[in-house]
């Protein structure tokens, strides 16, 4: 690979990640606005309230940028960054198409899951370094919910490597069949759930919990710091998004693929995308037990079921 070709790479990657998550928030707006009745999001700019992600970032930027007195303060403006940046790592091993991926690596699926664990950890180095009892009340609930939701996700992605044998992205999506849809859905359905409470998106967003913590480990942000953690939600959602769509939905698998197979990808991903904006929107937050129950009672016993019977599968040929 020449080194144009890495730039090329590199600059690709690094325009996916400043659009695509501003282009999931965009149209959470306007989601929520229809769902919700919201009427304000529809009047920005205009037609159908167009510039309303240009309303907020330019509210963003005018807020003051506050470093709480009794913070640790090199910590304290780390936190965003390393919420962020890892979502970028494991968006660059994401295949798009046959051949297109930003990083091409061997063992791509474990890179995407430590990269994802990794930006979880932004959240509780915010909470403790903010020095707010209210930031480390819910960086507590996030650490807890970060070990209990992880272990789900580990094992449905295992299955699915288990069925594609291989832990390579790519190869797992060039292997993938149909008949996955039907087999592998125990294991879809556990890796949705659990990735979006990793996300610490609503129905799960009790470490946040606006209503009840102000905001959880972000209370004491505010201007673009505060900003970046949103920013980070959305590109988790797009890493989500695109690897489900790549893993359970076939990726670049449909009509035409051999011209259109980024469309495809990125319409697959897009539908989960609304998918996990609809949680949100139609579902109540959940108490802190009943998270720990929903995945120690349900999604690891299922997972664990999904990755059993894969290997059956597997042995047997289907």
């Amino acid at each position: 690979m020449t080194l144009v070709e890495v730039a090329l790479r590199a600059v690709s990657v690094l325009a996916a990640f400043l659009v695509l998550p501003l282009l999931v928030g965009q149209t959470e707006h306007k989601l929520m606005a229809h769902m919700q009745g919201r009427l304000g999001p529809m009047y920005a700019g205009g037609f159908h309230g167009w510039a309303q992600l240009v309303a907020d970032g330019a509210k963003f930027v005018q807020k003051e940028d506050i470093v709480p007195a009794a913070a640790d303060k090199r910590l304290f403006r780390l936190a965003p960054a390393i919420a962020l940046i890892p979502y970028l790592v494991a968006l660059a091993v994401v295949p798009i198409a046959p051949g297109v991926a930003g990083l091409d690596v061997p063992a791509s699926a474990i890179l995407v899951l430590v990269a994802t664990g990794v930006g979880a950890l932004g959240t509780l180095i915010a909470g403790w370094a903010s020095a707010n009892k209210y930031a480390l009340i819910g960086a507590l609930r996030a650490a807890a919910q970060l070990i209990s939701y992880e272990l789900p996700i580990v094992l449905a992605v295992a299955s699915v490597c288990l069925a594609g044998g291989s832990l390579s992205l790519p190869t797992i999506t060039e292997r993938w069949q149909p008949h996955w849809l039907l087999w592998q859905l125990p294991g879809a359905i556990v890796f949705l759930v659990a990735a979006v409470a990793e996300l610490q998106r609503p129905p799960f967003d009790t470490p946040v919990a606006d209503a009840e913590l102000v905001m959880g480990p972000w209370t004491e942000y505010t201007g673009l710091r505060f900003a970046f953690f949103l920013l980070a939600e959305y590109a988790g959602i797009v890493v989500l998004s695109l690897l489900f769509a790549a893993l359970w939905l076939g990726g670049w698998h449909g009509p035409f693929s051999e011209h259109l197979g980024w469309v495809w990808t990125l319409l697959k991903g897009f539908a989960v995308a609304i998918l996990v904006i609809w949680m949100r929107v139609a579902w109540p937050r959940v108490r802190a037990d009943q998270l720990q129950r929903l995945a120690w009672l349900w999604l690891v016993p299922l997972a664990l079921l999904q990755l059993a019977l894969t290997g059956v599968g597997v042995v047997m040929g289907w």
